[in-house]
């Protein structure tokens, strides 16, 4: 049986690649292939970045003689440039090489900094992993002179135990506070729907820009007691942030295919959110989700007036999007499916 070496960031770094691969990590197809994590990058001061590179370079160099395929998760900026020595490695050792690419949008993949590190690193592949078939046509789009060999891999849903008797009149923003994921739009909408439904709370989960935004809640007229700010949560603290929430939103102007949202439709919270990245090929407005114009704030106070405003809308989309949760986002059928990519590749 081919084994496999996964190449990604520590299992303690923040962020949407390790969510996913301890998702994979917990599929069938983990033991199957004998896989094993090489942690490449942590968050932290130079120094621990360096040496977490340079001891993930040793064990990697240590192992590869005695495994097949090299799956390379990469996101975005220095990341790529980091995956780059790894693949490059792979491919003298003559070893299958799949990229599995998570861009947090179409713009960092045009950037002139990266765009050549890009070009090389998905040129070393046998195969590339993108997050849903959008993924393969901004590739082709971006590289019209390539014909790179391509495949699609939903995110997958997260296993988590619901609790509806913890709901409260709450709209989650989950992730980082800055202005690709639309915190300020987000809190401009609010504020012109907030005094109608004086019950309800906007709660940002997520470090970054929280003195720019309770700058902005005063200078629109939101008052302090329906908004919070948690700061970065993980854990039961995470756990607790969505088991209160009714309403998810991510009014983001970029993502691959957002981890927020699966976490909220994973604990069946009705979901406001953009048509960006993979989100239009699996997800429907109106009926999993309510999808706006990403710089739409009247439409997108709409969205929210309408859930607020209405029980039985927010079960609706809760329910159309259980049958994603049991399906295309479904973690076992993503480990089966990757599974069959590992199987091809070796065949």
């Amino acid at each position: 049986m081919a084994k496999v070496l996964v190449v990604a960031t520590s299992r303690y770094t923040r962020g949407g690649i390790t969510s996913v691969v301890k998702a994979h990590e917990s599929g069938y197809q983990w033991g199957k292939y004998h896989c094993k994590w090489i942690q490449t990058h942590r968050d932290g001061g130079k120094v621990r970045k360096l040496w977490y590179l340079l001891t993930s370079l040793v064990e990697f160099l240590c192992l590869l003689p005695f495994y097949d395929i090299v799956h390379i998760h990469v996101g975005v900026r220095n990341s790529v440039r980091r995956k780059l020595i790894f693949a490059r490695i792979a491919k003298l050792f003559q070893k299958k090489i799949i990229v599995h690419f998570h861009p947090a949008s179409e713009r960092h993949l045009e950037d002139p900094k990266y765009i050549n590190h890009f070009k090389s690193l998905f040129d070393l592949s046998d195969l590339m992993i993108v997050l849903a078939p959008y993924w393969m046509s901004v590739i082709k789009k971006t590289f019209p002179d390539r014909n790179y060999k391509m495949d699609y891999l939903y995110n997958p849903c997260p296993i988590v135990q619901r609790d509806f008797s913890k709901r409260e009149n709450v709209i989650l923003f989950a992730g980082t506070l800055i202005e690709r994921k639309g915190y300020n739009r987000l809190i401009q909408a609010f504020s012109k729907i907030s005094a109608k439904y004086p019950d309800w709370k906007l709660v940002f989960a997520g470090n970054g820009a929280i003195d720019k935004a309770k700058e902005l809640c005063r200078e629109y007229g939101v008052s302090e007691n329906q908004v919070q700010f948690l700061g970065w949560v993980s854990g039961p603290d995470k756990i607790n942030a969505f088991q209160r929430a009714s309403i998810y939103c991510l009014p983001s102007n970029g993502e691959g295919f957002p981890m927020g949202v699966l976490d909220a439709i994973a604990y069946g919270i009705p979901v406001v959110t953009t048509p960006v990245g993979g989100i239009v090929d699996a997800m429907t407005n109106e009926k999993d989700c309510l999808i706006y114009d990403i710089y739409d704030i009247d439409q997108l106070a709409d969205c929210l007036d309408s859930l607020m405003g209405s029980s039985e809308k927010r079960n609706h989309l809760q329910e159309n999007a259980d049958k994603l949760v049991d399906s295309v986002f479904n973690v076992k059928n993503i480990c089966s499916k990757l599974d069959e990519i590992y199987s091809h590749l070796m065949n």
